[in-house]
């Protein structure tokens, strides 16, 4: 009831009379008086006059289950939200979820992660209040093969909801992706990204899209201080946590749908290639074979990323186990 509430008080800057809520929600006067004061026990303002009925006016920044329901667009991937204050991590938790039962467009979201990681098993800090730790569970029925583009996918709706709610704020800083799929701001990375599934040959039980974004985080552990930072950093402006949440999934599904329409990244190269930082710029390409300079020049429609050589000649470099990184830095 409360996510009801909430999404009718979100949609005008107008008291909504009291009766109205009860014959929206069909419940009691009571029922809604309560919920009122459920919501401000968790930190909104909300006004209440006699007559007139209630008015917000003020959003704690917090991601409960009811503050990013309330905000989601009813054709949206994202159907139901899970939040716990503290977990392991959220992709564990979308997993165990998943194997029990747990339905397409889930995002388990949490203030805490005491086992959060990153690619290549790296621990991923994610204390209390300072960023987004969420998961998004999938069911798609597509090809196995073609399920780690997901991971672009997912990169470019965080770019993107990164964009919008920095732009809300009047602030002047560019998002971009350093691919595959690190979200970046000023060259210093604020998010990342980790997908994991669970598959047959031919079929996809499951996949989780795992997000990590640093939106207030002030310290870095001194190995990453170089190339980390944060939205808080980056741009000197407070941003609501959920409203970051409520514009990846409006993004998201913009992409999801193209890419379940393709079956490949086919139509969204040419988004994709205004995000990515690294496109047109020198970079330098190490893997366990050999190292050699270049310029990007973009993705394929798999993701791969394409450099022109030196020598004019052009490789296709897969995401894994090669770095792609910048002749004088990370990006």
């Amino acid at each position: 009831m409360k996510t009801k509430i909430l999404r009718q008080l979100r949609t005008t800057n107008e008291y909504v009379s009291g009766q109205m809520l009860c014959d929206e929600l069909g419940v009691s006067r009571t029922a809604v008086w309560k919920a009122i004061n459920q919501l401000k026990e968790e930190g909104y303002t909300i006004e209440a006059v006699q007559n007139k009925g209630y008015k917000i006016t003020g959003y704690p920044d917090i991601l409960t289950a009811e503050e990013i329901e309330s905000q989601l667009n009813p054709g949206d991937t994202v159907k139901k939200v899970v939040y716990a204050p503290e977990i392991d991590s959220t992709n564990n938790e979308a997993k165990r979820n998943a194997e029990n039962g747990a339905k397409d467009g889930t995002l388990y979201i949490t203030e805490s992660q005491t086992g959060g990681r990153g690619r290549r098993g790296r621990q991923w800090v994610s204390p209390s209040g300072s960023g987004i730790w969420m998961t998004l569970l999938l069911r798609p029925q597509i090809n196995p093969a073609n399920a780690s583009m997901l991971t672009i996918v997912a990169a470019m709706a965080v770019t993107m909801a990164i964009r919008r709610a920095v732009a809300e704020t009047g602030a002047d800083v560019e998002c971009h992706i350093k691919w595959p799929n690190d979200v970046v701001i000023n060259k210093k990375k604020v998010c990342g990204i980790l997908t994991e599934m669970s598959a047959e040959l031919d079929c996809i039980h499951y996949v989780v899209i795992g997000i990590g974004i640093n939106v207030n985080t002030t310290e870095f552990a001194d190995e990453i201080k170089e190339t980390a930072s944060s939205l808080f950093v980056e741009t000197g402006k407070n941003i609501k946590r959920s409203r970051i949440v409520a514009l990846f999934a409006e993004e998201f599904t913009k992409y999801y749908q193209k890419f379940l329409n393709t079956g490949d990244l086919s139509g969204l190269v040419q988004d994709y290639n205004e995000m990515l930082i690294n496109a047109g710029r020198q970079v330098r390409i190490c893997d366990a074979k050999e190292e050699f300079n270049g310029v990007a020049a973009g993705i394929d429609s798999h993701g791969k990323l394409l450099v022109t050589k030196e020598d004019g000649t052009q490789a296709v470099i897969s995401a894994g186990e090669v770095s792609v990184r910048g002749l004088y830095g990370y990006v």
